[in-house]
């Protein structure tokens, strides 16, 4: 097939989104919008249809002189995801302890903020929050029970503890903008079994590898699948799988896996990670999947050009993955937008996603839907020299 030669004209791309409760509509609108923009500053086209679903669609693209058709699909984990977020606030606030100690008394949050203090404050951050919401709870409730107690009315002062819930229940509500329930819902999804899949998320990412290997017996060129933050090491788990079932056929499309905002060490740093740090060691050693790394030291909510897997401490010798490399948003980013989106954390979480107005060495309109793949796109680029390779971790086991 054409992708043996790195020349796309047909392409399979599969996305795997991060912890994200929304449906994948959400996705295709992104694309659809983005990829207009970038379109009309670098000077290419690019048509999104819709396909069979709300989680795919179609595009043609004419890029870099070649006509290229791609199809690409959400692989959704969204429904595992909206089950975890538990609505209970006393849920919450348990779920608030448990993964405190899974961090702190493993000793992984020290070292994950040797790394990068960006996705460690944003771990610390909900867990702050919420504390200080329940601090103004018990605060009002104080408030109450003094008033109620100068009433005169014998033992009322303790009804004053009634105000606590509506207080804590009106923060969530409004967590839209704040973000530190969905961020505590995260992270102990991330640590609720030290760092191994739970067996439903373990059963979808088995449905995921069929959905791939059904696309590497597709006529296309090159299947690519792409890992946004918490489906990064997802996406490693996946390929890494195919890999060892021998469902990586010798004869067809190219395949390729792109990660993109990754916080892989907030899973391979925890003690029961096993299964993801031989996912890791397995992918950076192997000569048939290409693997590029994208991540940006403005993103706060990633681990920025650490080497998911030397710092992991499960570098094979030689290591050939991932490609390391920076999307540098201060400077793909014009000044302008740059001042306007500094602030805004998690919209730079998606920036990845998104169109750059002084696009460089990645953009990802071109990688899903230019005419080369995502191994000849990168081929002989060297990793970001920002690159971080020190491994930090304790937990290097591999094995149960």
């Amino acid at each position: 097939m054409a992708g043996g030669t790195g020349a796309v004209r047909r392409r399979r791309v599969l996305y795997i989104p991060g912890y994200d409760p929304f449906p994948p509509r959400r996705y295709r609108e992104l694309y659809r919008r983005e990829a207009a923009a970038q379109a009309a500053i670098s000077g290419f086209r690019i048509v999104v249809t819709s396909g069979t679903g709300p989680e795919t669609w179609r595009v043609t693209a004419q890029v870099e002189g070649a006509s290229v058709e791609t199809g690409i699909d959400v692989l959704v984990w969204s429904d595992i995801v909206r089950v975890s977020m538990s609505p209970s606030i006393l849920a919450t606030y348990v779920q608030l302890v448990r993964t405190a100690w899974a961090y702190l008394g493993s000793g992984a949050l020290f070292r994950l903020a040797r790394l990068r203090k960006g996705p460690t404050i944003a771990a610390l951050y909900p867990i702050a929050v919420l504390l200080g919401q329940l601090a103004i709870g018990l605060a009002a409730a104080r408030g109450l029970g003094a008033v109620l107690a100068a009433s005169g009315l014998p033992g009322v002062g303790w009804l004053g503890l009634v105000v606590v819930w509506p207080v804590l229940a009106w923060f969530r509500a409004r967590d839209r903008r704040l973000f530190a329930w969905y961020l505590m819902h995260d992270y102990a999804h991330t640590a609720s079994r030290g760092g191994a899949y739970p067996p439903e998320l373990e059963d979808r990412l088995g449905a995921f590898a069929d959905r791939i290997a059904a696309a590497l017996a597709e006529d296309v060129d090159e299947v690519l699948v792409v890992g946004h933050s918490s489906g990064a090491h997802l996406a490693v788990s996946i390929l890494a799988d195919l890999l060892r079932s021998g469902r990586v056929p010798e004869d067809g499309p190219a395949l390729s896996l792109l990660t993109l905002g990754q916080v892989v060490p907030m899973v391979s740093f925890l003690p029961r990670a096993n299964r993801l740090r031989a996912d890791l060691w397995l992918m950076a050693g192997q000569g048939r999947i290409p693997w590029v790394d994208v991540t940006a030291p403005g993103d706060g909510c990633a681990f920025a050009l650490c080497d998911p897997v030397a710092v992991s401490g499960v570098a094979p010798e030689p290591q050939r993955w991932p490609l390391v490399i920076s999307a540098a948003f201060s400077h793909t980013l014009s000044s302008a937008r740059w001042r306007a989106l500094r602030w805004r954390f998690f919209r730079l979480h998606f920036q990845y996603l998104c169109a750059f107005d002084r696009p460089r060495t990645y953009d990802y309109f071109r990688v899903t839907a230019g005419p080369l793949t995502l191994g000849a796109r990168f081929a002989g680029q060297p990793p970001s020299p920002g690159r971080i390779a020190t491994p930090l971790n304790w937990f290097a086991a591999t094995m149960p």
